[in-house]
Formats: C-alpha cells, structure tokens, sequence
C-alpha cells in the first residue's frame, strides 16, 4: 500500500510543452547532521595506521579524468585544491590564499595562489603550476573537467602568485568548480614524467602522498613531511581498503578492523550507531541517485548524438510513462528506512537556488503511464533493462522499483554490473537504463550542465537540446541568486517534459568510525576527510 500522506499540491503544472502531474516531495524521516569534530585542542597521538573501508574501488587517480566519489576520498588527502568548502557550505581558500577577483564585465578572474610551499615531489608550488594544472584540465582529450571551468579563452601567471583566467563570457560558477577536482593541482614535474598515466602515481600537495595500489584491495598513501601544515597531519599512514560489501564493511567496524566505514548501509545504520564504541556522521547531500535514459549516446560520452531506435530513445511519452510509475516517496522509505528522502531534480531543496519551480515531482500513475504507453502504440509490458551497482542497496532499490514499474506496464530487467565496470558502461553507452548517481557540489552548474548540456562530459545519456543549452548557459553568467534560481526552475520545467534522468532519491551521507579516532569529518559534498585525523591519546590503532 503507498503511503498516505503524499500531499497533492496541485492537479498539474504547465511546463514548456505539456501539464505534468505533480507531488510535494516528503522527507522519510528526521535526522540531524553530524560532520564530525576536528582534532583541536583533543589529547591525540602522533602516528599509527588508519584503515578506512572504502564501499567502491576508485577509478584511476587522475583529478582531471576521475568520475568516482571514492576517488575524491583519496584525493582529498593527497590533493589539495584551490578552495574548499567549509562544514557550513561555504567555499574558503586552501592553495588559493583568498577568494578570486572578478573583473567589472565578469569575463577576468584573478586567483593569489600560495607560494613558498612544495608538492610531495619537493618541487616549487608557484602560480605557473597552477596554471600547468588548469590548462591540463581544461584541454586533455579525456578531460572530465572541461565543462566544469566554462568558455575560458586562455589562462596564464600574472607572477609566481597570481593565476588569471579570461573568459569569452562571464561563468559565475567557475569558483565553486575549483572547490573540486577541477581545483587540484598537480605537480608539473610529475605531469612530464608521467603524462596520460599520472593518474598510477599522482603527486600533488596534500598532508599525505600516494604509496602504493593494489587493484581490488587497497590503496596506501603515506604522511608527507614536505607538507605546508605538517604540525596538523597527525597518522602515518592510511590504508583505503576496497570492500563493497556493506555487511562486510559494519561487521569490521565492529571488529576494529577498519576504524572508518564510508557509504553505511541504511540497513546497518540504526544498529552501529547504538554502538557505544562507534560515532556515526550524517549530512544532507547535495547530490542525488537516479537513472538515466540512453537518447543519443552511440559513440561515447562527449559525441555528437545520434538517434536509437528504442521507443524510451525515440518517444518522449513513453519517457513520462517510466516517470509516472516511480513511486519516489514509497520506494525511498521502503527501502532505505527513512533515511534517504525522495528527489525530482538536480536542484537540492535546501540550495539557495531552488525554488517551488524546481521542487516540483511527477505524482505516481500508473494508470496514466499505461494511458501514454497505448498512445505511443506500445505493447504492454514494454520490456527495458537498467544496469545497476552490483551492491546490495542498490539492487535492493532496483528490485523494488522492478515492482513498481510493472504498475504501470514496464518489465524491467535488472543487469548487475561491478561499480567500475559502471563508470565505462556508462561513457560508451552501453545500456539502455543506467541507475548511477551524483554526489553534488554546491553550484547547480555542476549538477546541471555537466549532464544535460549537448556533448557534455557527464552527459551519459547523449540529451541534447538547445534551448536547455543556451538555459544553462544563462544561468552561468549572472552571480545573483534570484535570478539563477528562476532559471534552474525553468530547466526543471524541460526536463519534466523531456525525462532524459530520471531523479529519485537523494542519500544522506552516512559515515561511521570508530572513537579509537577524531578528526573524521564528512560533508554535505560526500567526502570523507582523515587528512587531519588522528588516534585518541592512549587508544591502540
């Protein structure tokens, strides 16, 4: 029976092309976040090893092409980037040494860069490092990080401390994008020794440095003495250890085996966290799970599209049927315990650039979705296959969606595939339905351009439609909020008629560890940060 309390706000909204049906979205239950405290004025020791459980195995450790979340754990250790973001959200310098400066017509961004500092490789840290960094980010063939820094017409040092990148048009979100991946910079010497394959043994600042990888067990990084804070780095070492199985993951938590467990299950979270040897962190998150459609995606992620002749491919109504029979608000507080809560957008509710436009959700019809499907001449059931993380939370959720869908005339067939195996599955285009989600960042550009704009390098689905284009680009120019978050609602309004992702849930981030450590901190970003952990002060690691 689905729950009763969905609240119906209204019959239908009219969208760009069509009235949607649409449901007020409803959180599953009440939580409150805890990031975690760092190590301050804490009786801690010096040394000792800390094992993480990792859930997933990373991809290659290469800032400018890693797709993974569990990448960005690894890097955060060993990569500083040009800014940060705070436990409260808010982007703060690291290697950067204050917030950029924008010139009168928007299109000249200077960043003061620290100098005086070295990479792990004892090479100078400097503005034309920077430089050497972005340029790789912004121009390598296999670049993941293109679209995340905008139209920049060149970048060059203004001196050993000053970066200036010269935009063709203004691109506001350029600050939040180098608070990520698109921010690390990596040692040009490593960068010539190394080129494509950088990514085997990546040398950046960070309090720690890459030791060694062990495919499909673990990855070792080691504290860097070269470090510019090395009196706050306190471990000598930190083992990720690859264990995708959550069970696995809860049982060693319990055992001290690992003393930090990223990505609970909400299976196991109620338990470990009455665990009175455990500290569970939880935050909100600024990303969210879902599955995309494959429209146009035949020769790659980042290819011109070309059309498929499948009828979710070809008909945008039997896309809104797929939509109408997702019970978003039932399936998330089934499966997940309540923890997670129902999404319908890439637009985090909680972001300053959301508005009731971007908040609204398709109403769950089956009936209707069975209506659509005999309109666009399709027999009943229309049988699909959606490709899934072979984890258990996520195959939990794709069998109930399973059942779900065949409401309203789907059969859905679920292919598990090894989380890694996934991320190429999904740039070839391999599939026909892909359940794969987004961690978030904290500007709506990165949730939105890299995966809806024609050609981008997270638009796995190969969507592409110019009036969504030239929307994000909108969007992009202009810092004033308000006016930003009319327009994401109005790419909201495009994408409820045209459903090229499929939004469903959004997690929270839920991190536990044992108390043998501090100075664990987790973010509404999703990363797990132990760069500046330690062991309590007469605890054994």
């Amino acid at each position: 029976m689905r729950h009763s309390r969905l609240l119906v706000i209204a019959a239908g909204v009219c969208t760009l092309a069509a009235c949607v049906p649409i449901q007020a979205v409803t959180s599953g239950g009440e939580h409150t976040d805890d990031f975690g405290t760092p190590v301050g004025d804490q009786r801690v020791r010096t040394g000792g090893e800390l094992v993480m459980g990792l859930s997933n195995e990373p991809d290659r450790l290469d800032p400018t092409t890693s797709t993974s979340l569990y990448t960005r754990y690894v890097m955060n250790a060993v990569c500083e980037k040009l800014y940060d973001m705070d436990a409260g959200g808010k982007v703060v310098p690291q290697l950067a040494t204050a917030l950029p400066t924008t010139s009168a017509d928007g299109r000249t961004v200077t960043i003061p860069v620290r100098t005086g500092i070295e990479f792990a490789d004892g090479s100078p840290f400097d503005a034309t490092a920077v430089q050497t960094s972005l340029q790789r980010h912004l121009t390598m063939k296999t670049s993941q990080r293109a679209s995340e820094m905008g139209p920049v017409e060149s970048i060059t040092a203004a001196g050993p401390d000053n970066v200036v990148i010269r935009y063709k048009r203004p691109f506001a979100p350029i600050t939040a994008a180098l608070a990520d991946r698109a921010g690390m910079i990596m040692s040009p010497v490593a960068l010539t020794a190394r080129g494509d394959n950088f990514g085997d043994a990546p040398v950046c600042v960070g309090p720690f440095k890459f030791a060694k990888r062990i495919p499909q067990t673990s990855i070792t990084v080691t504290r860097d003495p070269n470090y510019y804070d090395a009196a706050k780095v306190h471990l000598d070492t930190i083992v990720y250890r690859i264990m995708p199985d959550a069970n696995t993951r809860a049982a060693n938590l319990r055992s001290g085996d690992v003393h930090v467990a990223d990505t609970i299950s909400p299976q196991d979270v109620d338990a470990l966290a009455k665990d009175r040897s455990l500290r569970l962190l939880q935050a909100g998150s600024l990303g969210y799970q879902g599955f995309t459609i494959n429209i146009g995606n035949v020769d790659g992620v980042g290819k011109p599209p070309k059309p498929i002749d499948t009828p979710l491919a070809r008909d945008a109504r039997v896309r809104e049927a797929l939509v109408l029979t997702v019970d978003r608000e039932t399936l998330v507080n089934t499966v997940f315990n309540n923890w997670y809560e129902p999404a319908c957008s890439p637009i985090p509710p909680q972001s300053p650039y959301a508005s009731a436009a971007s908040n609204v959700c398709q109403k769950f019809d089956p009936a209707r979705s069975r209506q659509l499907l005999a309109e666009a001449g399709v027999p009943v059931p229309l049988r699909v296959e959606l490709k899934v993380s072979n984890t258990q939370d996520e195959l939990r959720y794709a069998q109930a969606l399973q059942a779900s869908v065949a409401e309203g005339g789907f059969d859905l067939r679920i292919v598990p595939v090894e989380y890694s195996t996934l991320l190429d599955v999904q740039k070839r285009g391999d599939f026909e339905l892909l359940q794969l989600g987004w961690s978030g960042r904290i500007d709506p550009d990165s949730n939105t351009t890299r995966f809806l704009a024609t050609k981008a390098a997270s638009n796995v689905g190969g969507y592409s439609l110019g009036e969504m284009d030239t929307l994000l680009a909108q969007a992009s120019q202009t810092n004033d909020v308000k006016q930003r978050a009319e327009l994401y609602g109005k790419a909201v309004g495009m994408l409820l008629r045209d459903n090229p992702i499929v939004y469903t849930y959004r997690r929270r981030n839920l991190t536990v560890h044992t108390r043998q450590v501090t100075g664990v901190e987790t973010y509404a970003d999703g990363v797990v940060r132990l760069g500046k952990a330690a062991f309590v002060e007469g605890q054994e690691g």
